[in-house]
């Protein structure tokens, strides 16, 4: 096999000055999680700066660079020769010989990019990248050099060892899971929240979810969806503890007692209440919904404001500004578009008010609230005790 080694580029933790090592820490350790189900053997360091993944014997490629293309924090998957370093016409040989496995197809433009961290070196950058050019243009005839746009660059680091390699496969970005806090996801079988999820984990946050299930109006089947979509996420950020609450008592209730224009907005309240006393017992630093502005009666900006009121933690919305279809678009780049689409409908969707409020009254709102009184207090509780906690991996798609 022509590869053996890794070479993971990060962008944005270079920035982090003192603490930086932090970040590179948390990155190696979510590498070594996404490799761990791959078929192979991987060792994981930091070398002079650099992140390497080094195969130790054979391996699955593509599935190793699927599982790395998902790590955020890595921006860039270069697969790397490592050579010894025994002189100059011996790097020649070797980096034609790699070139000659690399492209079958000869018709290609090129550029060295060489880059001497070790100074003791007897050639500067300038020379090397002249001469391994010119040795290249020598070894195969259809190759060109072009400065400008070349379809690849001819990466040659000078180390204690030297590195040689052309492709840079992006990777997911953003800054390593864990190195944000831990937040926690209202989660549903739809579209949106799954990719709020995914945002907030680019970010470096840690994802728990919360789902409001409803038995008998929602199906066993409706609730595995929603597992489904929480399996899809764990493949970008680990393990999710998955909270599912009993929500059909309190629902009934809210519909029984309250004006029915009134029920998203009221029930949405409530769930709100319930997710942020869980998010509290497990660390979490704020919510996180999938509402954007607009998108249907219980996201404009008066019922976002009214929902908003019985939070004390922070809610996070990325999606806040997004249109359907850019949170579609995202939804099919991270696989759970397909998921999300299943036609198993959740408690929302069920218990939907034929003509709901959109610009709520807080004050309407609140003397709804108080005409539940202790007793839906009782059946929070209630709905709290009773919750099934379920660990979501990755693994939880192929059982």
């Amino acid at each position: 096999m022509l590869y053996q080694s890794f070479l993971i580029k990060y962008a944005e933790i270079a920035t982090k000055g003192k603490n930086r090592y932090l970040f590179e820490d948390a990155l190696v350790r979510q590498i070594r999680r996404a490799l761990r189900p791959v078929d192979g053997v991987f060792r994981v360091s930091k070398e002079q700066g650099r992140i390497y993944a080094h195969a130790e014997g054979e391996y699955d490629y593509d599935e190793a660079v699927e599982a790395l293309g998902r790590v955020f924090g890595i921006v860039a998957i270069c697969p790397v020769v490592i050579l010894e370093d025994e002189g100059f016409e011996k790097l020649k040989q070797d980096v034609i010989a790699y070139l000659d496995q690399a492209y079958p197809d000869k018709r290609k433009t090129f550029k060295v990019m060489a880059r001497r961290a070790r100074k003791n070196y007897p050639k500067n950058s300038g020379e090397i990248n002249a001469d391994l050019g010119e040795a290249v243009l020598n070894a195969f005839e259809e190759i060109r050099v072009d400065v400008h746009k070349p379809d690849f660059y001819l990466n040659v680091e000078i180390r204690e060892k030297i590195y040689v390699y052309s492709q840079s496969i992006p990777g997911a970005g953003g800054m390593p899971v864990g190195t944000a806090g831990k937040a926690m996801l209202l989660l549903s079988g739809g579209i949106d929240s799954p990719v709020a999820g995914w945002m907030v984990a680019k970010r470096g946050a840690k994802i728990d979810a919360v789902y409001f299930h409803a038995p008998p109006y929602t199906s066993e089947r409706a609730k595995q969806k929603v597992v489904d979509l929480a399996a899809q996420v764990a493949r970008y950020c680990g393990t999710i503890e998955l909270h599912v609450i009993n929500f059909t008592d309190i629902q009934l209730y809210i519909y029984e007692t309250c004006p029915h224009d009134e029920l998203t907005i009221l029930m949405r309240r409530y769930m709100m209440r319930i997710a942020e006393q869980i998010a509290v017992e497990n660390g979490c630093l704020g919510l996180v919904t999938g509402e954007s502005i607009g998108q249907v009666a219980s996201q404009t900006m008066q019922s976002l404001m009214a929902t908003n009121e019985v939070c004390t933690l922070p809610v996070y919305r990325p999606l806040i500004a997004f249109d359907k279809q850019d949170i579609v678009t995202v939804s099919e780049k991270i696989g759970t578009y397909e998921t999300s689409i299943l036609p198993f409908e959740d408690c929302c969707t069920i218990f939907v008010a034929k003509h709901p409020v959109t610009k709520p009254n807080l004050k309407a709102i609140r003397r709804s609230e108080e005409k539940l009184g202790e007793k839906i207090d009782d059946m929070v509780q209630t709905a709290l005790d009773s919750r099934e906690i379920i660990r979501v991996g990755a693994v939880t798609l192929a059982e």
